[in-house]
């Protein structure tokens, strides 16, 4: 369009798309794409604004004394009919219309004073200008918190645990619940202020504070991690509804299926793989990887958007999930079922051989998984103990997908991402959250199957958007700095392994220290230094590459279910193929370097706590055998003591520094060492000790050990007390003499 609508049509629009009235949406709509007609659209919304023929809310326009089509109302008392009509709690000022309630079917009873949020339809003719269906009764969603109760004669307080939270809670005598003074407690607020305090009621006792039951609540109040969704979020959930066809791409009749843990929450991939069939590519695949179309539920802009940007990604601890999206998304209309319809993104790449992928294909489509399977299932069946779930998709499915996955190997292999061999430790819970075992999680081919698979898609999907110049969030891993390559290489020299200096580095380097090292004692060592080398993988709209990974283009695609970087690269390809009107929007490019801060920063505030709730766990599984000896390895080194990793476990405990020998220890920060002053003992990363354990608390998830055996002996006695300076031995003092001029040297340098 060559000119401005007139304002009637822009009323007319306004009035017919009441959730398309943004200043961008109205553009769209008369296809204005000029530069000067913009300005000049601007001008003709800010004066029908100033004539009052249009109010602004937020970025939306609509009819000046018209109502948005969601809405809080509050309801009053039923008419001489027994109607029920409400006005609304926000709009214009001096705008109050009347407002009939319909109530539906299942809908639950309603009262005067009750706060509902409802949708509107305007309504002509009679004497009230809207109707109200109601989507959720406020109030319903009701404010928690955690807290210490502390009981009193007419009932109680709650002391919450959040060191934010300045206020306590006030406890009828009535709402308690039982719970005894000094008990963990989870409240929601039942009342208005009264004498300054919010009055509430104990929803559920949790016991001890340091309590097993209490450690995630605990972790999750300390982080500040949202874990209540605002009314309107769940409205917004609530009123989603299973997706049709439509202009979709018909996916279901390839047989994909999903592999997760035995305990996933969520299911946001699926895969299938089979035969290339063209001639031109003997031995190749073609790999169908579909993930979950959240960006169909989740609208730029909306509640759900805002909720599910703020709180980053999903946060998982042993006893619970904190979602990113309500649960009737997270757990049902986004989670790729079995044998259920469901909305998804998928690509489609062709592999050669060897594994490379040769090109790739995105579209919007509808699946039907044909098994929600488990990576112990599917690894059994390969292996030749299929079940009665596993053995019909064995030839024709789960084969097929291995053939594939083993032709990846070949690229991997060459490609020579970072192959760091670090177990996982699995905290198994007993019904009453009690630690039942602590094991580590057995790597089969089934997780480096579907990890290899999300690799390729990831890699398609920023591919893509770099070729329709789209705006996205690239996955960043930089490499590392020169001063942690100095001391990864310092401690790969101290155990007789080298590491190349003077050339620009690459994975594959340090996959040849790793593999030198593999099968010998210092293999645990080299991979947690390796590890410790690395910088910290964040989200950015620039692109550095991924230097773990050994890719240059990388995204995250394949969990928007859980991860808020994979929803705007869903946005960003509906966007660069015109798959819809919920692609990235104008407001989404425009704070993407503020997102992908917001969403890093999340994502360290998730791992922080569930690394101190996997603490807590330990220390209170291990706080009955204080007392005990442990095998185990020195991970850490610091002026203050050493840090060790226990074998049985893989829980970290701290030997204090005066509890190391009977003699003073000099640190070197380069080579993460001490030194005995007197014995000239050296103790480093990756020594072999036996340790006591001498306390274990649950409610810090602080290990604190004694140091009695290293490297398989006793510690060397020293000549001197504790406390009183004794003159060293000269062959000592030369090598400490000798330590401290080669940190000079280095310094120097």
């Amino acid at each position: 369009m060559d000119q401005i609508p007139s304002k009637d049509q822009i009323r007319q629009w306004i009035a017919e798309n009441p959730t398309l009235a943004s200043k961008r949406d109205i553009a769209k709509a008369f296809g204005i794409k000029g530069g000067q007609l913009r300005i000049e659209l601007k001008r003709v919304l800010k004066e029908m604004e100033a004539e009052g023929a249009l109010s602004k809310r937020q970025r939306s326009y609509r009819e000046a004394g018209s109502l948005p089509p969601v809405s809080i109302l509050q309801v009053l008392a039923p008419d001489a009919a027994g109607d029920l009509f409400a006005v609304p709690l926000e709009g214009d000022a001096g705008l109050v219309p009347r407002i009939h309630v319909v109530a539906r079917a299942g809908d639950p009873a309603l009262g005067q004073g009750d706060k509902i949020l409802a949708r509107l339809s305007p309504v002509e003719g009679t004497d009230h200008s809207y109707e109200a269906r109601l989507i959720r009764k406020l109030g319903s969603n009701a404010v928690r918190l955690l807290g210490v109760f502390r009981a009193s004669h007419e009932g109680g307080r709650i002391v919450p645990i959040d060191k934010g939270a300045d206020k306590e809670w006030r406890v009828p005598q009535d709402a308690t619940l039982g719970a005894e003074d000094g008990e963990l407690v989870e409240a929601e607020q039942s009342g208005p202020k009264r004498l300054g305090l919010p009055t509430a009621r104990i929803v559920a006792r949790l016991g001890d504070p340091s309590g097993p039951k209490a450690v995630s609540l605990i972790a999750i109040h300390q982080h500040g991690i949202p874990d209540q969704f605002p009314d309107a979020v769940i409205a917004e959930a609530d009123a989603a509804l299973p997706v049709e066809l439509g202009v979709r791409e018909d996916l279901r009749h390839l047989p994909l299926v999903t592999i997760d843990p035995a305990d996933a929450r969520d299911r946001d991939d699926a895969v299938h793989a089979h035969a290339d069939d063209d001639t031109a590519n003997p031995g190749g695949f073609i790999v169908w990887v579909a993930i979950a179309d959240v960006a169909h539920y989740v609208r730029p802009g909306s509640a759900l958007d805002r909720e599910a940007r703020k709180r980053g990604n999903s946060t998982y601890f042993p006893d619970r999930v904190v979602p990113m999206l309500p649960d009737i998304l997270s757990g049902d209309l986004c989670s790729l079922h079995e044998h259920v319809d469901r909305p998804c993104m998928a690509v489609c790449m062709k592999l050669d051989a060897q594994g490379h992928k040769l090109s790739h294909r995105f579209t919007r489509g509808l699946m039907r998984s044909q098994g929600s399977l488990h990576y112990g299932e599917v690894q059994a069946a390969i292996d030749g103990a299929a079940n009665d779930k596993t053995a019909p998709l064995l030839e024709p499915v789960l084969q097929p997908l291995y053939a594939a996955y083993a032709a990846t190997k070949l690229a991997r292999a060459q490609r020579q991402p970072l192959d760091l061999d670090l177990p996982e430790r699995k905290i198994v819970l007993t019904e009453d959250g009690k630690v039942d075992s602590v094991a580590f999680r057995d790597r089969l081919d089934a997780h480096r199957l579907i990890e290899e698979f999300m690799i390729l898609a990831n890699v398609a999907a920023a591919e893509e958007l770099v070729r329709l110049k789209r705006p996205l969030l690239f996955r960043v891993h930089e490499e590392p700095s020169p001063e942690k390559l100095d001391s990864l290489r310092e401690v790969a020299e101290a155990s007789g392994f080298t590491l190349a200096k003077g050339q620009v580095l690459k994975t594959s380097h340090l996959n040849r220290l790793l593999a030198q090292a593999q099968g010998t004692e210092f293999d645990e060592l080299l991979n947690i230094s390796t590890l410790r080398s690395m910088t910290q993988a964040y989200y950015n709209a620039q692109n550095f590459g991924h230097f773990g990974l050994a890719l240059l283009n990388y995204a995250h695609f394949t969990s928007p279910i859980r991860r808020y970087s994979d929803l705007i690269v869903h946005r960003a390809l509906i966007l660069g193929h015109g798959w819809g009107k919920d692609g990235l929007s104008g407001q989404d490019i425009e704070m993407l370097d503020e997102t992908a801060k917001l969403i890093s920063d999340a994502e360290r505030r998730s791992m922080a706590a569930e690394r101190d709730t996997v603490d807590r766990y330990l220390a209170a599984y291990l706080a009955d055998r204080v007392g005990q000896t442990f095998s185990g390895r020195i991970s850490g080194v610091q002026r203050f003591g050493l840090f060790v990793k226990l074998d049985e476990t893989g829980a970290d405990g701290l030997i204090p520094i005066r509890s190391v020998g009977r003699e003073f220890f000099h640190f070197d920060a380069d080579s993460q060492t001490l030194m005995g002053a007197d014995t000239g003992l050296t103790i480093g990363i990756g020594q072999r000790v036996t340790v006591r354990l001498a306390e274990a608390v649950p409610v810090t998830g602080g290990l604190m050990l004694e140091l009695l055996e290293i490297d398989g002996g006793a510690l060397p006695a020293s000549q001197g007390r504790r406390g009183r300076s004794t003159p060293r031995k000269p062959g000592k003092q030369a090598a400490k003499d000798a330590a401290l001029k080669r940190k000079l040297v280095r310094k120097r340098r």
